[in-house]
C-alpha cells in the first residue's frame, strides 16, 4: 500500500482529523506525527496536504427541528417508552435523567455533532438515539439546561 493510501486510511480512522482537514485547520506536520503510518513525517504531512485538497469543504450537519426537554426519565417499567436502546428503555416518570428531544429535520449525523459538542462541554450522555425525524439525548438532570442549549444550537 502506498504512503498516500496508508495516510488516507489512517485519517479515516480518526473522524475528527478528517473533519479538521476538510475545515482547513490542521497543522499537517503535527498531525503526521500522530498517525501510525510508516514513512518520513514530512512525506506523511505532504500526503495529508494532498488529501485535504481533494476533500469537500467542511459543512457541519444541520437540522431544522423543534427542541424540547423531558424531565424525570427513568426505566420504562411497563410504561410506553420514549426510547429503547438495546435492553434499556426510558419513559417519563420518577427517574433522574432529562431527555433533550429534537423533532423535525434531523439525522444521525446531526446527533453525532450534538454528541461531540456535549462531550466538549463535559456533559455525560446516558442514552442517545436518532433517525431522520427525531433525536434524543438523555443526560443527568443537572446537565439538562446546558444540554438543551447545545442541541438547540446544533439543530437551529
Amino acid at each position: 500500500m502506498s504512503l498516500a493510501a496508508q495516510t488516507r486510511e489512517a485519517v479515516r480512522t480518526r473522524p475528527f482529523l478528517y473533519d479538521a482537514l476538510r475545515a482547513g485547520v490542521v497543522n499537517y506536520t503535527a498531525a503526521a506525527r500522530t498517525l501510525d503510518v510508516d514513512g518520513d513525517t514530512e512525506a506523511v504531512a505532504t500526503a495529508l496536504r494532498r488529501f485535504a485538497e481533494e476533500l469537500d469543504d467542511y459543512d457541519p450537519p444541520a437540522g431544522d427541528a423543534r427542541v424540547s426537554m423531558r424531565s424525570g426519565l427513568g426505566p420504562a417499567d411497563g410504561a410506553d417508552p420514549l426510547v429503547t436502546v438495546g435492553d434499556r428503555s426510558l419513559a417519563p416518570g420518577e427517574g433522574s435523567l432529562t431527555g433533550i428531544v429534537a423533532t423535525g429535520a434531523v439525522s444521525p449525523w446531526v446527533l453525532g455533532d450534538a454528541l461531540g459538542r456535549l462531550r466538549a462541554a463535559d456533559i455525560a450522555v446516558e442514552v442517545a438515539a436518532a433517525d431522520d425525524t427525531s433525536l434524543l439525548v438523555a443526560v443527568e438532570r443537572r446537565d439538562g439546561p446546558d444540554a438543551l442549549r447545545i442541541v438547540e444550537a446544533v439543530v437551529g
